[in-house]
């Protein structure tokens, strides 16, 4: 669908739009889990982000956690609903810290659980996207965060196609994809239209969206009022329209920008998956929280095979 097309559906009214993007939303729905194996210090000077080197946010920081606390986690997740579990790493690349040998011990520890494995450790190598699916990886997940149009407005530090590139060796490792973006950082409706298409050249499995939280010490600490609870809803109905295919996932922000009335119209209408728990320096609703809001949608929760 071009982007004409889409800015027109954009801008109908809320219920024709939302009545349009549930013809496309999957009824069961899914729950992923994830933990931050390694905070901070990372060198890139993505604006939005907490754990940037480049801002002063006074976060907690701290190298990767040992295997034995990212069971723990992943343990708790399983029990919480969670299908999915990801290890997430600060830094540019996953051999920044020189952990990567690490996570993949980590990855085949979290197989055995039944879970399904996922990680978000940075930008690959085709070489390192092989070595994560030999070790059993099911999926990857890294985001383009923003149109093409504004990533230069967003990052410097690295290109939009670094992140594209990334996504391409994952899919030709053969491994699950999930790649999606965060919204509210200024960005035009035009540019999020364009991340709704670029998305589907793409064509991840799963495309997480995040609403900006904007995080003191930050460049986008005040950008509370980029974007509204309608424009948000109006966003998360295109990109489902846009990916038919793709689970659309309620990420980070959803606490923080979007009432319970929005987040259960978000739910029955286009979204079909959502992270529960914690994020990396945000907090999220309950497990419980979030099972009930599904409960309200007359959706079913996907469970884990073993």
């Amino acid at each position: 669908m071009d982007k004409e097309k889409l800015l027109k559906l954009y801008n109908l009214p809320l219920d024709e739009l939302l009545k349009i993007a549930k013809k496309y939303t999957f009824q069961e729905f899914e729950f992923c889990s994830l933990i931050s194996a390694r905070t901070g210090k990372c060198s890139q000077d993505c604006k939005y982000c907490a754990q940037s080197t480049h801002y002063n946010t006074e976060i907690h920081t701290h190298p990767l956690v040992n295997t034995k606390e990212v069971i723990k986690a992943a343990k708790e997740s399983k029990k919480n609903g969670a299908i999915n579990f990801a290890i997430v790493t600060s830094g540019k690349t996953p051999d920044e810290a020189k952990d990567f040998n690490e996570l993949l011990k980590m990855i085949k520890e979290i197989n055995l659980l039944g879970l399904k494995s996922c990680a978000s450790i940075g930008i690959l190598t085709k070489e390192q996207a092989l070595k994560l699916k030999e070790a059993g990886l099911n999926r990857f997940h890294h985001n383009i965060n923003t149109s093409k149009s504004y990533h230069n407005k967003i990052c410097t530090t690295h290109t939009y196609e670094d992140r594209v590139n990334t996504c391409n060796y994952v899919k030709e490792a053969g491994m699950e994809l999930c790649c999606g973006v965060i919204i509210g950082m200024g960005e035009t409706i035009e540019q999020r239209i364009e991340m709704a298409i670029e998305l589907s050249e793409i064509a991840p499995d799963s495309i997480p969206v995040n609403i900006l939280t904007p995080i003191k010490g930050t460049p986008f600490e005040n950008y509370f009022d980029k974007i509204d609870e309608e424009n948000i809803l109006r966003t998360l109905a295109i990109f489902k329209i846009a990916n038919p295919n793709s689970s659309i996932r309620l990420a980070g922000g959803k606490k923080a920008r979007l009432s319970e009335k929005n987040i259960l119209l978000a739910m029955e209408n286009m979204v079909d998956s959502a992270i529960v728990g914690n994020y990396l320096t945000t907090t999220g609703f309950s497990a419980q929280d979030d099972k009930k809001k599904v409960l309200k949608v007359n959706k079913k929760l996907k469970t884990c095979n073993k």
